[in-house]
Protein backbone atom coordinates (compact mmCIF):
# COMPACT_ATOMS: atom_id res chain seq x y z
CA UNK A 1 0.00 0.00 0.00
CA UNK A 2 1.26 2.98 -1.28
CA UNK A 3 2.16 5.61 1.97
CA UNK A 4 -0.18 9.39 1.15
CA UNK A 5 -0.11 12.31 3.77
CA UNK A 6 -2.63 13.64 5.47
CA UNK A 7 -3.27 17.58 6.88
CA UNK A 8 -4.24 17.32 10.59
CA UNK A 9 -6.19 19.24 11.68
CA UNK A 10 -6.92 20.90 15.50
CA UNK A 11 -10.79 22.14 15.85
CA UNK A 12 -9.77 24.06 18.89
CA UNK A 13 -8.06 27.43 19.52
CA UNK A 14 -7.19 29.32 16.50
CA UNK A 15 -8.61 26.46 14.89
CA UNK A 16 -11.65 26.31 16.04
CA UNK A 17 -13.63 28.14 13.03
CA UNK A 18 -15.05 26.27 10.23
CA UNK A 19 -14.29 28.89 7.27
CA UNK A 20 -10.29 28.61 8.93
CA UNK A 21 -10.18 25.29 8.11
CA UNK A 22 -11.74 24.48 4.99
CA UNK A 23 -9.10 27.34 3.93
CA UNK A 24 -6.67 25.24 5.10
CA UNK A 25 -8.60 21.69 3.57
CA UNK A 26 -7.96 23.68 0.25
CA UNK A 27 -5.08 24.88 0.47
CA UNK A 28 -4.12 20.96 1.13
CA UNK A 29 -5.38 19.93 -1.53
CA UNK A 30 -3.70 22.28 -3.82
CA UNK A 31 -0.41 21.31 -2.52
CA UNK A 32 -0.43 17.86 -3.47
CA UNK A 33 -1.90 16.48 0.30
CA UNK A 34 -3.80 13.46 -0.31
CA UNK A 35 -6.31 14.39 3.10
CA UNK A 36 -7.30 16.40 5.79
CA UNK A 37 -7.95 14.88 9.51
CA UNK A 38 -10.32 16.46 11.21
CA UNK A 39 -10.61 16.00 15.49
CA UNK A 40 -13.48 16.03 17.22
CA UNK A 41 -14.31 18.32 20.82
CA UNK A 42 -17.41 20.13 22.25
CA UNK A 43 -15.03 21.33 24.90
CA UNK A 44 -11.24 21.92 25.65
CA UNK A 45 -9.02 21.88 28.40
CA UNK A 46 -8.05 25.96 27.91
CA UNK A 47 -11.09 28.50 29.08
CA UNK A 48 -12.47 30.30 26.86
CA UNK A 49 -11.33 28.71 23.66
CA UNK A 50 -13.50 28.36 20.32
CA UNK A 51 -14.58 24.79 19.29
CA UNK A 52 -15.97 24.28 16.01
CA UNK A 53 -18.08 22.02 14.66
CA UNK A 54 -15.92 18.83 12.94
CA UNK A 55 -18.88 17.60 11.23
CA UNK A 56 -19.72 21.17 9.79
CA UNK A 57 -16.38 21.63 8.99
CA UNK A 58 -16.31 18.66 6.83
CA UNK A 59 -19.31 19.19 5.12
CA UNK A 60 -17.75 22.54 4.04
CA UNK A 61 -14.49 20.81 3.01
CA UNK A 62 -16.69 18.24 0.99
CA UNK A 63 -18.08 21.15 -0.73
CA UNK A 64 -15.24 23.27 -2.07
CA UNK A 65 -12.34 20.20 -2.44
CA UNK A 66 -12.86 17.41 -5.15
CA UNK A 67 -9.90 15.25 -4.21
CA UNK A 68 -8.93 15.28 -1.09
CA UNK A 69 -9.96 12.07 1.49
CA UNK A 70 -11.41 13.73 4.45
CA UNK A 71 -11.10 11.94 8.24
CA UNK A 72 -13.67 12.64 10.18
CA UNK A 73 -12.42 11.60 13.51
CA UNK A 74 -15.69 10.90 15.97
CA UNK A 75 -16.35 10.35 19.90
CA UNK A 76 -19.24 7.85 18.96
CA UNK A 77 -19.59 7.19 22.96
CA UNK A 78 -21.17 11.08 23.25
CA UNK A 79 -23.10 11.40 20.07
CA UNK A 80 -26.43 9.99 19.04
CA UNK A 81 -25.11 6.80 16.56
CA UNK A 82 -28.81 7.66 14.31
CA UNK A 83 -27.23 11.16 13.85
CA UNK A 84 -24.18 10.18 12.98
CA UNK A 85 -25.25 7.84 10.42
CA UNK A 86 -27.07 10.37 8.87
CA UNK A 87 -24.23 13.38 8.48
CA UNK A 88 -21.87 10.95 7.34
CA UNK A 89 -23.76 9.42 5.04
CA UNK A 90 -24.88 12.94 3.81
CA UNK A 91 -20.46 14.02 3.70
CA UNK A 92 -20.00 10.66 1.94
CA UNK A 93 -22.09 11.52 -0.94
CA UNK A 94 -21.39 15.52 -1.25
CA UNK A 95 -17.73 14.33 -1.27
CA UNK A 96 -18.03 12.29 -4.20
CA UNK A 97 -17.26 9.04 -1.62
CA UNK A 98 -14.35 10.71 0.20
CA UNK A 99 -14.85 10.28 3.46
CA UNK A 100 -13.45 7.89 6.23
CA UNK A 101 -14.75 7.81 9.68
CA UNK A 102 -12.19 7.56 13.21
CA UNK A 103 -14.18 6.23 15.62
CA UNK A 104 -12.20 6.85 18.89
CA UNK A 105 -13.75 6.55 22.91
CA UNK A 106 -12.74 10.26 23.32
CA UNK A 107 -9.89 11.90 25.10
CA UNK A 108 -11.41 14.86 27.26
CA UNK A 109 -13.70 13.38 30.63
CA UNK A 110 -15.16 16.88 31.06
CA UNK A 111 -16.98 16.16 27.37
CA UNK A 112 -19.35 13.27 29.43
CA UNK A 113 -19.35 14.46 32.68
CA UNK A 114 -20.60 17.94 32.00
CA UNK A 115 -23.19 16.63 29.50
CA UNK A 116 -24.28 13.44 32.40
CA UNK A 117 -22.58 10.84 30.47
CA UNK A 118 -20.46 7.97 32.10
CA UNK A 119 -16.53 9.02 31.55
CA UNK A 120 -15.41 5.62 32.19
CA UNK A 121 -13.19 4.35 29.63
CA UNK A 122 -14.42 0.62 29.52
CA UNK A 123 -18.05 1.65 29.23
CA UNK A 124 -16.61 4.39 26.55
CA UNK A 125 -15.33 1.53 24.77
CA UNK A 126 -18.36 -0.55 25.04
CA UNK A 127 -20.40 2.23 23.96
CA UNK A 128 -17.85 2.88 21.06
CA UNK A 129 -18.01 -1.09 19.71
CA UNK A 130 -21.68 -0.65 19.84
CA UNK A 131 -22.00 2.41 18.27
CA UNK A 132 -19.93 1.21 15.29
CA UNK A 133 -22.04 -1.84 14.57
CA UNK A 134 -25.15 -0.05 14.67
CA UNK A 135 -23.48 2.38 12.58
CA UNK A 136 -22.76 -0.09 9.92
CA UNK A 137 -26.07 -1.40 10.47
CA UNK A 138 -27.64 1.65 9.72
CA UNK A 139 -25.60 2.24 6.52
CA UNK A 140 -26.26 -0.50 5.18
CA UNK A 141 -30.24 0.03 6.07
CA UNK A 142 -30.02 3.15 4.14
CA UNK A 143 -27.94 1.89 1.03
CA UNK A 144 -24.98 4.26 1.99
CA UNK A 145 -22.07 3.31 0.04
CA UNK A 146 -18.97 1.73 1.76
CA UNK A 147 -17.40 4.35 4.25
CA UNK A 148 -14.13 3.05 5.50
CA UNK A 149 -13.88 3.41 9.22
CA UNK A 150 -10.62 3.43 11.65
CA UNK A 151 -10.25 3.41 15.05
CA UNK A 152 -7.96 5.08 17.68
CA UNK A 153 -6.01 3.56 19.89
CA UNK A 154 -3.19 3.76 22.24
CA UNK A 155 -0.22 1.27 22.04
CA UNK A 156 0.82 -0.42 23.77
CA UNK A 157 -2.44 -1.52 25.07
CA UNK A 158 -4.41 -3.42 22.68
CA UNK A 159 -8.19 -2.73 23.00
CA UNK A 160 -8.44 -0.14 20.43
CA UNK A 161 -6.54 -2.07 17.72
CA UNK A 162 -8.35 -5.04 18.35
CA UNK A 163 -11.12 -2.82 17.23
CA UNK A 164 -9.35 -1.35 14.62
CA UNK A 165 -8.44 -5.06 13.24
CA UNK A 166 -12.70 -5.85 12.74
CA UNK A 167 -12.48 -2.49 10.11
CA UNK A 168 -10.36 -0.61 7.72
CA UNK A 169 -7.28 0.88 9.63
CA UNK A 170 -6.11 1.88 12.79
CA UNK A 171 -4.52 5.35 13.89
CA UNK A 172 -2.59 4.91 16.65
CA UNK A 173 -1.15 7.11 19.33
CA UNK A 174 1.81 6.02 21.54
CA UNK A 175 2.88 6.60 25.32
CA UNK A 176 4.69 10.17 25.14
CA UNK A 177 4.03 11.24 22.12
CA UNK A 178 2.05 14.20 22.90
CA UNK A 179 2.49 16.49 21.27
CA UNK A 180 3.11 14.41 18.17
CA UNK A 181 7.13 14.50 17.09
CA UNK A 182 9.20 12.59 18.07
CA UNK A 183 9.85 9.11 16.12
CA UNK A 184 8.07 6.18 16.77
CA UNK A 185 9.07 3.86 14.45
CA UNK A 186 9.23 0.54 16.37
CA UNK A 187 6.65 1.28 18.24
CA UNK A 188 4.59 1.95 15.03
CA UNK A 189 5.81 -1.16 13.29
CA UNK A 190 4.55 -3.13 16.60
CA UNK A 191 1.47 -2.00 16.11
CA UNK A 192 1.22 -2.37 12.46
CA UNK A 193 2.42 -6.00 12.90
CA UNK A 194 -0.63 -6.59 15.40
CA UNK A 195 -3.11 -5.09 13.89
CA UNK A 196 -3.06 -6.66 10.26
CA UNK A 197 -2.12 -9.96 11.49
CA UNK A 198 -5.19 -9.72 13.90
CA UNK A 199 -7.21 -8.44 10.65
CA UNK A 200 -6.03 -11.46 8.68
CA UNK A 201 -6.13 -8.61 5.83
CA UNK A 202 -4.47 -5.42 4.65
CA UNK A 203 -5.77 -2.56 6.81
CA UNK A 204 -4.54 1.17 6.72
CA UNK A 205 -2.44 2.22 9.63
CA UNK A 206 -1.81 5.76 10.38
CA UNK A 207 0.35 7.54 12.27
CA UNK A 208 0.58 11.36 13.27
CA UNK A 209 3.85 13.18 13.38
CA UNK A 210 5.75 16.90 12.46
CA UNK A 211 8.31 17.10 10.13
CA UNK A 212 10.69 17.79 9.88
CA UNK A 213 11.45 17.03 13.99
CA UNK A 214 10.46 13.09 13.02
CA UNK A 215 12.99 13.17 10.58
CA UNK A 216 12.73 11.44 6.95
CA UNK A 217 9.82 9.07 6.51
CA UNK A 218 10.91 6.53 4.48
CA UNK A 219 11.09 4.41 7.60
CA UNK A 220 7.60 4.63 8.73
CA UNK A 221 6.92 3.63 5.34
CA UNK A 222 8.81 0.65 5.95
CA UNK A 223 7.62 0.10 9.36
CA UNK A 224 4.24 -0.28 7.59
CA UNK A 225 2.47 3.25 7.72
CA UNK A 226 -0.04 3.87 4.68
CA UNK A 227 -1.28 7.06 5.84
CA UNK A 228 1.47 9.94 7.37
CA UNK A 229 -0.88 12.86 9.30
CA UNK A 230 1.23 16.23 9.90
CA UNK A 231 -0.52 16.93 13.19
CA UNK A 232 -0.70 20.53 12.83
CA UNK A 233 -1.53 23.09 15.63
CA UNK A 234 -1.06 25.63 18.14
CA UNK A 235 2.24 23.91 19.77
CA UNK A 236 3.96 24.15 16.25
CA UNK A 237 2.85 28.16 16.21
CA UNK A 238 0.09 30.40 15.12
CA UNK A 239 -2.13 29.76 12.15
CA UNK A 240 0.24 31.66 9.53
CA UNK A 241 2.81 28.93 10.64
CA UNK A 242 0.33 26.66 10.02
CA UNK A 243 -0.57 27.74 6.73
CA UNK A 244 2.99 27.99 5.98
CA UNK A 245 3.43 24.17 6.60
CA UNK A 246 0.62 22.88 4.44
CA UNK A 247 2.01 25.34 1.23
CA UNK A 248 5.20 23.35 1.31
CA UNK A 249 3.32 20.09 0.61
CA UNK A 250 4.12 16.82 1.57
CA UNK A 251 7.06 15.78 3.64
CA UNK A 252 9.70 13.81 1.02
CA UNK A 253 10.27 10.19 1.39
Amino acid sequence: MDLKFAVGLPTVGQFGDVRTLTELAVSAEEHGWDGVQLWDHLLYDEPGWPVASSTVAAAAIAARTERIRIILTVVLPRRQVQDVAQDTAAIHALSGGRLTVLGIVGSVDREFTEFGLDPDLRARGRALDDGLDRLTGLWERWGVGRIPIWCGGEWPRRAGLRRAARFDGAMPAFAGQWPPGRPVVADVAAAAVFTRELAGRPVDIAVEGATPVAGRIAPYAAAGVTWWVEALGWWRGDLADAAARVGQGPPQP
